[in-house]
This record gives structure tokens, sequence and C-alpha cells, in this order.
């Protein structure tokens, strides 16, 4: 069965594009603004929420939701122990950390999160366009903002990360180098390398020592969470692609199983599905000046090498990184057509504002 035939793919490629060049305009709007009235909006529905919950503490945590599954949840409800919930939900460009379209866009992923538990949902920053430590750095800003004092993390047990957490949680924080994970307070070598998951909670750690340098002060408290077993998000996408959602009943929770088979059965989720607009990537390799959007040494190998006829030439022409989802994020940013400039000031005003995607009713 074809997921949906109600809308035709030019008209669904131009809703997608006109959302995606909202999303581009208000990255650049952001970049020379604050929105100091959404700061005191979520700020009294933080303060009703706790009332309601008779809750004091917040809790914060960023996943993408690609969709919700069960891993996502467990984590989310061993953080709701602690405090309210609040989702960071990274979205403008609808782009993930691999660098590829989200499966749903954030509307759909953030009801995911509210069913599941969560007491409020934000759009965090543009996952897909920067490097990991530029995204850490606005992720952490952002969990400042919202006054978190709690991070739940799910993590995969390992030698170094038992050394990591037990680190952690002696108030110290981490520094990882290549093929080096280091205690910054120490001076202890704790091992060499990690799954990405880890890496993600050593590299936060980083982040916090590092903007505390610059004068945050910021001094959350992480609580680790094991990471369930037999999940697999790859799986749970191609399962949905094909309609066989009782593939992977046992791996999503009942609330986000009866979101996916809603839109299934109503033919709406293949026009919801997320696309590349490829077009904008070859214009922005073939015809644009390039070291104002990537990296000076990939700015060159693709000046010297264009014009291209395809998104595969292009990839094949770009160098490895030292993440394995460089070229993907680098097709991103040609895509976005969004200035390093531009984007370094983004950083720097982060968050500019907070904008809510759903609250728990």
């Amino acid at each position: 069965m074809v997921i949906g035939e109600i809308m035709s793919i030019d008209l669904i490629y131009s809703n997608q594009l006109k959302n995606f060049l909202k999303d581009r305009e208000e990255i650049i709007t952001d970049s020379k603004r604050k929105d100091k009235r959404s700061f005191k909006n979520f700020k009294k529905i933080v303060e009703e929420i706790k009332n309601r919950e008779g809750k004091d503490k917040i809790v914060c945590d960023f996943t993408e939701y690609n969709p919700l599954h069960k891993g996502h949840k467990y984590a989310l409800e061993k953080g709701k122990k602690y405090g309210i919930f609040i989702s960071v939900l990274p979205a403008p460009l609808e782009r993930s950390g691999r660098g590829v379209p989200y499966f749903l866009n954030r509307h759909i992923r953030a009801e995911m999160a509210i069913k599941a538990g969560a007491d409020i949902v934000v759009e965090g920053p543009p996952m897909g366009i920067m490097g990991s430590g530029q995204y850490m750095r606005c992720l952490i800003k952002m969990f400042y903002t919202l006054g978190a004092e709690i991070i739940p993390r799910g993590y995969i047990p390992e030698e170094t990360m038992e050394k990591i957490i037990n680190c952690i949680n002696k108030g110290y924080h981490i520094r990882i180098k290549p093929y080096k994970i280091i205690c910054i307070e120490t001076g202890e070598i704790l091992g060499e390398k990690l799954n990405i998951d880890n890496y993600v909670i050593a590299s936060m750690s980083q982040m916090i020592y590092k903007l505390n340098r610059e004068g945050l002060k910021f001094n959350p408290k992480f609580v680790f969470v094991k990471r369930l077993e037999g999940i697999s998000g790859t799986k749970i996408r191609e399962a949905i692609f094909k309609g066989k959602f009782e593939e992977i009943k046992d791996m999503l929770p009942e609330t986000t199983l009866e979101i996916l088979k809603e839109l299934y059965k109503s033919g709406k989720l293949n026009d919801l599905i997320l696309r590349r607009f490829e077009d904008r990537i070859l214009e922005t390799a073939n015809e644009f000046d390039l070291y104002r959007y990537l990296p000076s040494n990939v700015a060159e190998i693709l000046e010297r090498k264009r014009p291209f006829n395809s998104i595969e030439e292009i990839k094949n022409s770009l160098p490895y990184g030292f993440s394995r989802h460089f070229k993907e994020r680098l097709l991103s940013k040609l895509e976005a057509q969004i200035p390093n400039e531009i984007l370094s000031k983004y950083i720097n005003n982060y968050p500019a504002k907070i904008k809510i995607l759903a609250v728990k009713l």
C-alpha cells in the first residue's frame, strides 16, 4: 500500500519549502534581536504548571523524538519524578543531528511528547546545520534560560561511561579530546572513546564547564538512566513507511502508535514525511560564494570541482570529517543558505526567544 496520495508531489514540496523558508527567515531575525515577552510568558506558564502539579523543580531534556519510542518515554518518566518536565525539541529547518530531514515535523513530534507525559515542549536550535560544539552551546544556554535543575539522560553502560558518571556525580566536568576522555578537575584519563549517546553526555558536561568559565553559573544535576535495549529508530521508521505497525508495537508507546496509525489511515502521513530540497543544494553549490557558508577547506574543494549535476556528485567531493554525519550536515548548510556570519550571531544571541510548541492541559 502506498502511504496516502491525497496531495500532489508538487504541492507537498511547495508546502514544505514554504515552512523551510519561514524557519530560515526566523533564524536570521533571531540573530539580531531578543523577544523578551516570550521569556515572561514562559515563566508564567511554568508557575501555573508547578502550582497545578505541586512540584517545585524544573526537569529538562533534549530529544529529537524521531519518532518518540519507549526508550524516550522511559527516560521521561524517570525525569518526571523530580519535577515538571520540559522537552527541548530540535526544530528549525527540521534537519536532525545526522543532517537529514526529520521523519515528521516538530508539531507532530511535540504532540507525541505531550501525550507521553511531557508538561511543556519548547523549540530548540537548528541541529542539522550546526557542528556538535555549536549545537551544544545553544542547548546548554537554553537549559539555563529555562531554569533547568535536573537533566535526565539515557546512557549505554560501558567502562568509560561508568567513570564519567562517577566524575559528574562528584560535581566534576569532562573534557573530550581525540581518543582521550579526561576529568577536568582531577586530570584523570577516563578512556579513549564513547558510544554516541554517551558522548553527548560528556559533551554536555564539557560545555557546561566552558560556559561557566565565561560567567554562566549553571550547575544542574544529571540523572543517568540506563537505555532500554532492543529499540531501533531506523527499524521503526522503515516499518512506518510500510504501514507495518505490528512489527514495532513493542518499541513504541501506545500514544505514539495512535498518532501514527491515525495519520496512516487518513492518508496524510506521506504528505507529512519531510524531504530534502535538492534544487537548493545544487543552486548553492554551483552558484554561490561557498566561503560564506562552509568551512574554507570545504569551500575551496567544491568551488574547484563545480558545476555539479547531482547531490551524489557533491557528496563524493566532500571530505570526511570527525563526525560520520559531517557530509549530510554540509548538505543541510548548502540547503539552508545561511551565511556563517549570521549563524555565529544567532549562536551568540541564543536563545533569542522561548517558543512553546505544546503544553499539557
